[in-house]
């Protein structure tokens, strides 16, 4: 069950500003440091958290105009190349990005709140409507504000972001296996016939 996207709005408004304390804290030297995310830095972190907004707010301007526009139009490439482009600007500046780019997605929300969330339809590449935007906007931040390494950890995560995405989590380990065998050994931890997870392995979620 999802929350409803006003619910979503809330809680993706409150980890926005968690976000901004965390980044708050850094200096251009923690911008260059490796982040959890194998082959990114914090600056690469960072940069994905604000043209995430970026997209989805893309998305949504075109929904309220009654266009269907893709989150990145130039897909997985254009993507990538932004993220490699920002990733080395100086600790001011990825904290400037990625709250202004926060704060452009929460007035485009703001307005299709306003307008009942028209068009909802128009998914262009993605799969779920645009009523959809701010949970999925809430699962960025909160896992990427961990992939920092910069002191919030899972255990901060809030009860209510946890509610909804463990059971969807959950769904789609089967298939995150990185070893299909592993799925009798998985099953047993899951029903207590097992006692650990040691070597099973999951490849990060980007």
């Amino acid at each position: 069950m999802e929350p409803e996207p006003e619910v979503a709005v809330a809680l993706s408004r409150e980890a926005h500003q968690r976000l901004r304390v965390t980044v708050l804290t850094i200096d251009d030297e923690t911008v260059g440091q490796p982040s959890r995310l194998p082959g990114w830095t914090i600056g690469h972190v960072l940069t994905h958290i604000a043209r995430n907004a970026d997209g989805h707010t893309r998305r949504l301007e075109g929904a309220l105009n009654g266009i269907e526009v893709a989150r990145y139009p130039g897909g997985p490439d254009q993507r990538d190349g932004e993220i490699k482009a920002g990733a080395e600007r100086t600790a001011r500046q990825l904290y400037e990005d990625v709250d202004e780019t926060a704060k452009r997605l929460e007035a485009t929300w703001e307005l299709s709140m306003a307008a009942g969330w028209p068009n909802a339809h128009l998914v262009a590449t993605d799969r779920f409507p645009t009523t959809g935007s701010p949970l999925r906007r809430l699962r960025e931040v909160e896992v990427h504000h961990v992939d920092l390494g910069l002191g919030y950890e899972v255990t901060d995560w809030p009860d209510a972001y946890v509610e909804w995405e463990l059971p969807v989590a959950l769904a789609r380990l089967p298939a995150r296996l990185a070893n299909p065998k592993d799925a009798q050994r998985l099953l047993g931890w899951l029903t207590g016939r097992s006692p650990n997870l040691d070597g099973i392995e999951l490849p990060p979620w980007m």
